[in-house]
């Protein structure tokens, strides 16, 4: 295992010439499309890559990912481990983890950065610091592909249980995640009890009761009709995820329409995705995605977890202190009499608004969440 070492994320004039000319030479599809109904609308994406290729300045937020999330790189089971570290402000700074879900990246946790690490400078109290790690899950953003196709979320959490403990040197310390973030928090609170002190998720995983009550039924109902009317992508994510790649891999467009349609389905928004995420934010995150090349090594999880189920999505109780914040367009929303039977489930807050993307969507409604969950624990 290697120390870790600086790693600031700056595109080549070479590669962003190349996106440009790119972005300059799509062959669009028709007719043209409107409405979201069958993927991304036409006239909206055009928007969104006429503000990437005239207004979208990657130079400036380069600079604030330097300044707000500074990359670090370290060497973990072969793999290179892209993560960011910020020190915490207060008396007794607790550590935690943050990890990101797909089809994010570790810029979708920005906006907690600042309250958690140093909550005086955000009108909280010092004793609630964190000292804070923000993760790319490996196969994501600018961490290593991992070469083994069956790799997944409790492979992953096997990474991060060695950056915190073996390279950090956290004896002690939590995790929150959401959507693949919280597989991999599973995993880790199933896998590692002895370090992780409570996990905390806004993806809930559960276990109906057999038979299911009544309230489980319905859900169980939902997600069904859901399975059958949106889940396409997991199907041929989980399946056939190479031939995808070709073509997302390839086009830049294609890329982001087939992101940012996760992102108007998921989330909070009133059916455009620029009442929840600015222009910015949105290609921020496309962006990742496109430079580092992550796209197939990001969907195989798709197929890995299909051939080897994480303990996650098996009906298996983790046995861990677990907070959840659920919201109201959350793509799952099991009854808590499920996740309770999943997890050793210490608080549960059904928030107002905000979807799939919290850390983005209701920042101030997780932090505190993370704040409340976390204060008896860290002092255990």
């Amino acid at each position: 295992m290697s120390d870790p070492v600086p790693f600031d994320i700056r595109a080549s004039e070479e590669e962003l010439a190349d996106l440009d000319r790119r972005l300059r030479e799509t062959r669009w599809p028709t007719p043209a499309e409107t409405g979201w109904n069958r993927g991304t609308e036409s006239a909206w994406l055009r928007e969104l890559v006429d503000y990437w290729r005239g207004d979208f300045d990657w130079r400036a937020r380069e600079a604030w990912m330097r300044e707000t999330l500074p990359g670090q790189r370290v060497r973990v089971r072969d793999i290179d481990l892209h993560f960011s570290h910020i020190p915490g402000r207060g008396p007794a700074p607790f550590p935690l983890l943050l990890l990101h879900g797909w089809p994010s990246s570790h810029v979708e946790m920005r906006k907690l950065v600042g309250p958690l690490s140093d909550p005086a400078a955000h009108g909280g109290s010092p004793g609630d610091a964190f000292e804070i790690v923000v993760g790319s899950i490996p196969g994501h953003g600018f961490s290593g592909v991992p070469v083994d196709p069956l790799f997944g979320a409790d492979d992953a959490a096997d990474c991060f249980r060695d950056l915190m403990v073996d390279v950090l040197g956290f004896d002690r310390f939590g995790a929150h995640g959401g959507d693949r973030g919280a597989f991999v928090t599973t995993g880790l609170g199933h896998r590692y009890p002895e370090h992780v002190v409570g996990i905390h998720q806004n993806l809930p995983m559960a276990i109906p009761a057999d038979p299911p009550t009544p309230q489980e039924s319905a859900w169980l109902a939902k997600t069904a009709r859901w399975n059958v009317e949106e889940a396409g992508y997991s199907a041929i994510q989980g399946t056939r995820p190479l031939s995808l790649a070709y073509g997302l891999n390839d086009s830049p467009v294609g890329l982001a329409g087939w992101i940012c349609e996760k992102f108007q389905a998921w989330s909070d928004c009133d059916g455009d995705p620029l009442n929840a995420f600015t222009r910015d934010e949105l290609l921020d995150n496309v962006m990742i995605y496109w430079l580092s090349g992550c796209l197939y090594p990001s969907i195989r999880f798709y197929w890995a977890h299909r051939q080897a189920p994480p303990i996650a999505v098996r009906p298996e109780r983790v046995e861990i202190p677990t907070g959840m914040t659920i919201f109201p367009k959350e793509v799952m929303r099991p009854p808590r009499s499920a996740v309770a039977r999943k997890y050793d489930l210490r608080q549960w807050n059904e928030a107002e608004r905000g979807g799939h993307f919290p850390a983005l969507e209701a920042p101030e409604v997780l932090i505190d969440d993370l704040r409340r969950f976390f204060r008896p624990l860290r002092r255990a």
